[in-house]
């Protein structure tokens, strides 16, 4: 990193199988550090996977990458989605700038601890629906009142998987959370 680039830390959060660490991945400019594990049969006891059926994996930590963009380097801090990592959050969030929040329209009601966990810590959000193949898609004003979003909240559909989209979604929270300082 050269003396001219501004570091700034951002989570990616949202509910268990979201896309999270598959962000991290599309973003990362490193090799990502990651902390997935392989669900098992007791796994299935607590963690919900309506919807997510073919996931075979879990982040049991936090995920980590960088992107370096003109005049900054984003350090990215994948959350777990799990309840029972909560305990973690107060310290993931310390120092961030701002957080991504990922959605899924099949399970959007999932999505609600985690916006109340980064609106109780007062810190600067966009959110980005995350779109899977057989999602159902809403316009997005359905979208903002179903997740309760105030209209200044940045909302966008993006692609995990798909790099271009993904940084598409980040420097809409970049672009807000500058708004917001200058403002």
């Amino acid at each position: 990193m050269s003396a001219d680039h501004v570091p700034v830390k951002l989570v990616i959060a949202g509910p268990f199988g979201v896309g999270k660490t598959t962000i991290v991945n599309a973003l990362s400019e490193i090799e990502p550090l990651n902390t997935e594990e392989v669900l098992t049969q007791a796994g299935t006891l607590v963690d919900d996977l309506t919807g997510v059926n073919e996931k075979t994996t879990t982040t049991t930590a936090i995920d980590f990458g960088r992107l370096t963009l003109p005049g900054v380097v984003l350090y990215l801090f994948g959350a777990p989605g799990q309840t029972r990592f909560q305990v973690l959050w107060d310290e993931l969030v310390r120092g961030a700038l701002g957080v991504l929040v990922l959605a899924d329209t099949r399970r959007i009601d999932d999505s609600f601890a985690v916006l109340d966990l980064v609106e109780n810590a007062g810190i600067r959000y966009a959110v980005a629906v995350n779109h899977f193949p057989d999602s159902p898609q809403y316009p997005s004003d359905a979208l903002r009142k179903a997740l309760d979003l105030d209209p200044r909240t940045p909302l966008l559909v993006c692609d995990a998987r798909d790099p271009v989209s993904a940084r598409a979604s980040l420097i809409a929270l970049v672009e807000h959370i500058r708004e917001l300082v200058l403002s």
